[in-house]
């Protein structure tokens, strides 16, 4: 995908990432996943549990007692700006709110103190391993792919996409905008401003809760940040005709110049800084809002992590190889939010997540990258318990609804507690793909709930934030590090 410019660029960083961490190891672990998926929630789970000693029996290095001390330290890259942790947290703990959705890049280093498995390498001294976390949108992976592309295959896929049956709707306006534009007429700022509205606008319904599509390139016009109204960013799709070349001074010419800078501008930086030089990968999934979504929603967001997983550079490098490039060689696709459901249904969630996954995973590994799906939840919002409905027992979740979600008509204000039965996903993942899906057992029901209080124990100590299979995670992401 790089050029050679790009590659030497790459090899320099990551000489000087390596030269620098010899005598103090470091790994740079990327956490990304499409919106609301629950990477800023992940990442302040994650080091807040190492900071405060959490319950992690499956992370073996805490388990075992090994881990010395973890310390937040100041970060490496004095460009990217921090990860709010200490924000993160006083919201969960303290307004028992979520975290704003990530919208910018963003890195935070913690570093543990541990002693070695080893008793060889506990004889010679204590180990240090520290964690640069970069936190980045999942939507600018979808950007990655376009470096490969011009503008008139950009043009064709994009509409293509917006006149589906799912998205036709959505996308109404653009297309008769679209429809009403002639690509050849001399370029007009106005009518260029009111396309990428337009285009900008559908691709903002994509993604809302009714619909939640996934595949929407470029991902900077859902998060356009500091360069909101920048030419670079204010483009869109024309409908072209095959190999007719368009004057510079057209519509056409300038768009498709406003793209290629848009690629040189935006994407190919976020390549070289920074997505070319991460050791480890966390792709968290929302599949349940998908689910929610219908059948539609859960193919968009099978090609979406599809192209994801493609921009990765999977793999085992030699060690002289490690000096010049970093290859990903784990790959944690994680299906979040597993305590909207009652843990029986749990290997079905991971099941329908490995098989949206699942040909993207196959290439990953014949580059040599060990790859897990894993059913999470960083932060647990609910609880277990059972109930009886007519003399039988059903399995339910408890917590406490967010304010405006409704169940069975009932509308929640945020404060009262509540029983769900979420219902069972389907034991063949494949149903959720089919346009009629066959009925489970029950309708599955998914509502979103308030952050926990946190439990103290007898003497007043607060605990860590609760979780699912953080632990796992971390053993998969981190465990050899720390052996």
């Amino acid at each position: 995908m790089p050029s050679l410019a790009d590659e030497a660029r790459i090899a320099l960083d990551n000489i000087t990432d390596r030269t620098s961490g010899f005598f103090s190891p470091t790994i740079r672990l990327g956490v990304t996943g499409l919106s609301r998926a629950g990477k800023t929630v992940f990442i302040s789970a994650l080091v807040h549990n190492l900071l405060h000693d959490g319950r992690l029996p499956l992370f073996s290095a805490q388990a075992e007692g090994r881990i010395a001390g973890s310390y937040l330290q100041e970060q490496p890259d004095a460009a990217v700006p921090r990860f709010q942790y200490e924000d993160h947290i006083r919201t969960m703990l303290e307004g028992r709110e979520w975290p704003a959705s990530t919208r910018a890049i963003s890195e935070l280093r913690l570093t543990i103190d541990y002693e070695s498995a080893s008793g060889w390498s506990r004889f010679f001294s204590r180990g240090r391993l520290a964690i640069d976390i970069v936190d980045y949108p999942g939507e600018w992976l979808l950007d990655l792919p376009l470096i490969d592309k011009d503008f008139a295959t950009f043009s064709r896929e994009a509409i293509e996409r917006a006149r589906t049956p799912s998205r036709r709707d959505m996308a109404g306006p653009f297309l008769a905008l679209l429809d009403a534009t002639d690509p050849a007429a001399p370029a007009d700022p106005e009518r260029a401003q009111a396309l990428h509205a337009a285009f900008a606008a559908y691709l903002t319904a994509c993604r809302g809760d009714r619909t939640a599509l996934s595949t929407l390139p470029p991902g900077r016009f859902l998060m356009p940040g500091d360069l909101e109204g920048s030419p670079a960013l204010t483009f869109a799709p024309l409908v072209l005709d095959p190999g007719k070349a368009y004057s510079r001074s057209s519509l056409a010419g300038v768009l498709e110049r406003r793209y290629e800078a848009y690629k040189s501008v935006v994407v190919k930086p976020f390549f070289r800084e920074h997505f070319a030089r991460l050791d480890r990968q966390i792709l968290l999934i929302d599949a349940l809002q998908a689910i929610n979504a219908g059948p539609e929603a859960v193919r968009d967001l099978e090609t979406a992590l599809t192209d994801i997983l493609a921009c990765f550079r999977p793999g085992r490098a030699s060690w002289l190889g490690s000096l010049l490039t970093r290859r990903i060689d784990r790959i944690l696709v994680a299906a979040t939010k597993a305590d909207h459901l009652h843990r029986e249904s749990h290997p079905r969630l991971e099941a329908i997540v490995q098989r949206l996954v699942n040909s993207a995973i196959q290439r990953a590994r014949f580059s040599r990258a060990e790859v897990h799906v894993l059913a999470m939840a960083a932060v647990r919002a609910t609880r277990e318990a059972t109930i009886e409905d007519h003399g039988d027992k059903l399995p339910v979740i408890v917590g406490v609804p967010m304010a405006g979600e409704t169940i069975a008509g009932e509308t929640f204000d945020g404060r009262i507690e509540t029983a769900v039965f979420p219902g069972d996903l389907p034991a063949d993942p494949g149903l959720v793909f089919a346009e009629r899906p066959v009925d489970a057992e029950a309708p599955v029901n998914f509502v979103r709930f308030r952050p926990p209080r946190l439990e103290r124990t007898a003497e007043g100590l607060t605990l860590s934030l609760p979780h699912i299979r953080l632990d796992r995670a971390l053993e998969f992401l981190l465990g050899d590090y720390l052996a």
